[in-house]
């Protein structure tokens, strides 16, 4: 209308007979321009008094493998409903039958967050979405999404190698284990992490929504709206086929999938060369445990006892070792490693035994000694450490032999410690680990050590509740974050005797003969990194030894997820606090620390060399950085199937995660669909008749806006 009324001006400026417009119209212009700027610039305005967002979400994601797409999506344009709180099961019956207005956004409790539940939500178009709020205190029937056979058809039994052993027959691991987390819902899934956000949702339930003696709210009623729309469906093979595609024949390709992935952390006891080959007739000890977790929803992954405790355990061992006088005469390497990715299938472990056998990596099966892995090792019973081992492998004497001499020298590593090793039984399979899928390629010597002689004992295995709380870490009231840093606290000193005996066990293993009671690991490290991968990632501490341009990993709240993006936080973590505990300082200028080819004395080769940002000056705010060298070195953990291009395949692990183009969710008031529809033709009509009174104006212009001519300018 602006345009067209400016129009008619320019052409009464140049008539021949028309006079200049006046001064009042210029002003209705500007004023007409001002008013339609200020009301874009309030559009957001408007939104933030419509819509309250809800910011600390975590969303259910699909994820896919070669034959099934799993977790949750919404619909391309997000999923809308009315909000109904479900505290109890007997309020779905107003979700699922009495209620007037459906869809329903269901706010359910935590401890109705269950497979029987859902499976309910899940047959029913009544709704349209779920948020779920934390259960607190953790649900104390145990809660796990997870499968009841963790990996199945993934490690090394199967029929044709201990077919009683395969699926689980003989032991169910996870018995509380839903499957929940495997199964494919049509409908949008979000955690409500923040209970202030919670509290929000109730409140404008109970003043819009709450049914009013068994009749139906009133009109406006309060509603949610959840996006997660995700790109890939059906299965790993469909989505890479789709993407693979669109590499080739797109200038803009767009990728529907990723493989999940990152990379695997290792380190020697003994340099090695790591870009060469180890000699055939060296022979080394693998300690092995994985650093990774999940749970239902995306990149909530506490893990504490499923991983963590693990991990934790396994570099308080290896900074024990590290302190050993005569670990560079020892007769056998040890190599510690940290597989990322086991969640899935073994990722980062069937990678590592591939890159071995395709001589892509510095050992080669025939280099292993023996096999040692922790796996879920902070809940024990009567301080029980149980030592699972493979009874078919042990058929072969010579293994049987080497597999006995390991349990002796473990179980002789316990005595007068506080931990007991006993053996779970000659007849009993290895639990879920990365053992096993060394076992497919080579028969090895090996033991897996857990507390739990069966079946699990974390009641929270794969879940949002396997937090620091689930392995007893408790810490006393009013400390400060640096304070609690500090603090040793039970689980602490628990953890660091069962790194000692493994660390003393490893010692005699690798042929060492000297007094091992000297070899300790500290109850202060073990405080530290428990603080920091289960509590704060931010903390002085990993401050101190990262370096400089990566200090934005560090996070509030740590999470274990595999993801798809690499190196993620828990990655880069493990590797520097591991550098950190078994490195070396040297007197390095930071170029020559970033650039160690240059030096001829690096042995580059041998070692990493890694400038870190080091602890803060205690006269100033600045850092004292210094030149960290190790063997800490990175290997890829993506499954062989991606570098094989068989998506579909049974032999290694085929998981992707979707990609997605916006995951948010909010809360607004919602009007009657009457309403909103009388709302529609009203503005339909307004917007008519607003056309047909520009046409008119702008038709009649010359005649709206002339100016009367001045009677002395007559011409006769």
């Amino acid at each position: 209308v602006g345009r067209a009324w400016g129009s008619q001006g320019m052409e009464a400026a140049a008539g021949s007979c028309r006079a200049p417009l006046p001064a009042w119209w210029g002003l209705l212009r500007g004023l007409l321009l001002a008013v339609l700027a200020a009301g874009s610039c309030q559009g957001n305005s408007v939104e933030r008094k419509i819509y309250i967002p809800l910011n600390k979400t975590a969303p259910c994601v699909r994820l896919l493998n070669a034959t099934h797409q799993i977790g949750c999506q919404s619909s391309i344009s997000g999923d809308t409903g009315v909000i109904h709180v479900v505290e109890k099961e007997e309020d779905l019956n107003w979700v699922l039958a009495d209620g007037p207005h459906p869809p329903y956004m269901i706010l359910l409790d935590g401890s109705l967050f269950n497979r029987r539940v859902m499976l309910q939500l899940k047959g029913t178009s009544r709704v349209s979405g779920l948020a779920v709020a934390i259960a607190k205190p953790s649900p104390p029937q145990g809660f796990s999404p997870g499968l009841k056979c963790p990996n199945d058809g993934f490690g090394v039994y199967s029929k044709d190698y201990g077919p009683q052993f395969a699926h689980c027959n003989k032991t169910v691991w996870n018995p509380v284990g839903s499957g929940l987390s495997y199964e494919d819902f049509d409908f949008p899934i979000f955690l409500l992490e923040d209970a202030n956000e919670t509290q929000v949702i109730k409140q404008c339930y109970q003043d819009h929504n709450v049914p009013r003696d068994g009749s139906g709210p009133e009109y406006p009623l309060c509603a949610m709206q959840l996006f997660s729309h995700m790109h890939a469906v059906t299965s790993t093979v469909t989505c890479m086929r789709r993407s693979s595609l669109q590499s080739t024949f797109s200038i803009n390709p767009e990728v529907v999938c990723d493989p999940l992935l990152d990379y695997n952390v290792w380190s020697t006891l003994q340099p090695i060369n790591s870009s060469g080959k180890v000699d055939p007739e060296k022979e080394v000890i693998i300690v092995a445990t994985r650093i990774d977790s999940h749970s239902f929803f995306w990149n909530i992954a506490p893990g504490a006892e499923s991983a963590v405790s693990s991990f934790v355990t396994h570099l308080a061992a290896a900074e024990a070792l590290h302190k050993v006088s005569d670990v560079h005469l020892l007769q056998r390497n040890i190599m510690f490693t940290f597989f990322q990715g086991e969640t899935f299938d073994y990722i980062g472990s069937s990678r590592m035994v591939y890159d071995m056998e395709k001589d892509k990596f510095p050992l080669r099966l025939d280099n292993i000694h023996s096999f040692v892995e922790l796996n879920q090792v902070a809940l024990r019973n009567d301080s029980i450490l149980w030592m699972h081992t493979d009874p078919v492998s042990r058929m072969n004497g010579s293994i049987e032999a080497q597999v006995r001499n390991l349990l002796d020298i473990l179980s002789n590593s316990s005595v007068g410690a506080s931990v007991t090793l006993q053996e779970a039984g000659y007849s009993q399979p290895l639990p879920p680990s990365s053992f096993q899928r060394f076992l497919r390629a080579r028969h090895i010597p090996g033991v897996v050590l857990t507390d739990h002689k069966t079946a699990f004992q974390n009641r929270y295995y794969q879940s949002m509740y396997d937090t620091p709380e689930n392995i007893r870490m408790q810490y006393p009231e009013g400390l400060s974050p640096e304070e609690t840093l500090e603090y040793v606290t039970d689980t602490a000193k628990s953890l660091a005797e069962v790194a000692t005996v493994v660390a003393r066990a490893l010692y005699r293993l690798a042929g060492g003969a000297n007094n091992t009671s000297v070899i300790q690991a500290d109850p202060k490290t073990v405080s530290r990194m428990l603080y920091g991968f289960l509590i704060k990632m931010n903390n002085s501490w990993f401050q101190s030894i990262i370096k400089p341009d990566i200090k934005g990993i560090l996070g509030d709240v740590p999470q274990h997820y595999v993801a798809v993006s690499s190196p993620v936080n828990t990655t880069y973590l493990v590797q520097y606090v591991l550098a950190n505990l078994t490195g070396t300082v040297v007197n390095l200028t930071k170029e020559e620390c970033l650039n160690p080819e240059k030096t001829p004395s690096s042995e580059k080769e041998m070692y990493e060399y890694a400038w870190v940002q080091g602890s803060l000056d205690p006269n100033s705010t600045s850092r004292v950085p210094f030149c960290v060298r190790s063997t800490v070195h990175l290997s890829k953990a993506l499954s062989p199937a991606f570098e094989l291009r068989q998506w579909g395949s049974t032999e290694y692990s085929t998981w992707t995660e979707s990609r997605w183009k916006e995951i948010r969710a909010r809360i607004f008031l919602v009007a009657s669909r009457e309403l909103e529809i009388i709302t529609l033709v009203v503005g339909i009509a307004i917007l008519i008749f607003s056309l047909l009174a520009t046409y008119f104006i702008n038709a009649k212009a010359d005649v709206l806006f002339s100016i009367p001519r001045d009677p002395g300018a007559v011409a006769y």
